[in-house]
């Protein structure tokens, strides 16, 4: 059976639950939601105020745009449209089976945001979180029902990426978990299952080979295209850690290094030049600059430019500021 074939029978057999609800429509967040709307749903986003929300609604719109034009879904963008919904309050959440987080990676941010959509669940909902390395049982502490929360990381871009991964915590449900499982295959993803624990295992791995490339650099070992090479080439990564980072975006490979180090020690330091590049504001894609200049930082929403059009920064930034 082809692979295509296979993702049909899995949607058919196990489906999406009819309301799923995203709270925040930023990058992710409307990845997210434009998954859950190609597998049946309707999806309501909220965001804090009428503008982040009709900014929300525009990137999922793009994205269901392409995904029309490309023939990745028979239904049209009007029919798919037509199930999105955004509000600015949180009782939008009201009659989803599902709500996943996907605000900034911010402990205190993501707490507030859960017990604010927890506050408009019925009992019988789950609420995920799509952080990338927080701990699950750190967020559920406040959480009513702490059995009805798990993780679900996606990764960026949603709708080019095939994992996502779900994450347990200590009092998360069996039946939870098996819901979430069955989900991502009904989106046409791959689940993996990890246990709470700090950066998972997609984060924590792919932070410790980022930051040895940054260190690899700022120690004047090669070029950022070389070692990117070195690992496309020779691993047969798809990307090369620091056009990865460039994508992920400094700052949040800084937040979560600085997570990692936290809770785990040194080996997770941050590196003196991930720092400096961040507080100079070369955050990469996003900002225009990272490890390579981005000529298309204002690029088509949910969708990563291909790799080809970034080109090395021919400077890279120092790394005397916060030693």
């Amino acid at each position: 059976m082809s692979d295509v074939a296979e993702q049909v029978r899995v949607r058919e057999q196990v489906r999406v639950p009819d309301r799923v609800g995203v709270l925040g429509g930023g990058r992710m967040g409307a990845g997210i939601a434009h998954a859950f709307l190609l597998a049946g749903a309707t999806v309501t986003v909220v965001e804090r105020d009428g503008e982040a929300a009709d900014a929300a609604r525009a990137r999922i719109q793009s994205a269901v745009e392409a995904s029309v034009q490309r023939g990745t879904t028979a239904l049209g963008a009007d029919d798919l449209e037509a199930r999105l919904e955004t509000a600015t309050d949180v009782g939008g959440f009201a009659a989803c089976g599902l709500v996943i987080e996907a605000v900034p990676e911010d402990r205190s941010l993501k707490a507030d945001a859960l017990l604010r959509a927890e506050s408009a669940l019925a009992d019988s909902a789950v609420l995920a979180s799509n952080t990338s390395s927080i701990s699950i049982d750190e967020l559920a502490a406040d959480l009513r029902s702490p059995g009805r929360f798990l993780g679900m990381h996606f990764f960026n871009p949603v709708p080019a990426s095939a994992l996502v991964e779900v994450v347990t915590g200590a009092a998360t449900l069996p039946e939870v978990v098996a819901a979430a499982q069955g989900w991502v295959s009904a989106i046409g993803k791959t689940p993996i299952t990890v246990a709470d624990a700090p950066g998972f295992a997609s984060s924590r791995l792919g932070v410790a080979l980022g930051l040895e490339a940054i260190r690899m650099l700022e120690d004047g070992v090669a070029s950022a295209d070389d070692i990117d090479a070195a690992m496309v080439l020779g691993y047969k990564h798809p990307v090369g850690p620091l056009r990865l980072t460039d994508l992920v975006g400094l700052d949040v490979r800084l937040g979560i290094a600085e997570y990692l180090h936290e809770h785990l020690g040194p080996r997770f330091e941050p590196p003196a030049l991930l720092r400096t590049m961040v507080a100079e504001g070369r955050l990469g894609r996003k900002s225009g600059r990272g490890f390579y200049d981005w000529p298309d930082a204002q690029g088509a929403p949910a969708s990563a430019a291909p790799a080809t059009t970034a080109t090395p920064t021919t400077t890279p930034a120092t790394p005397e500021v916060h030693r």
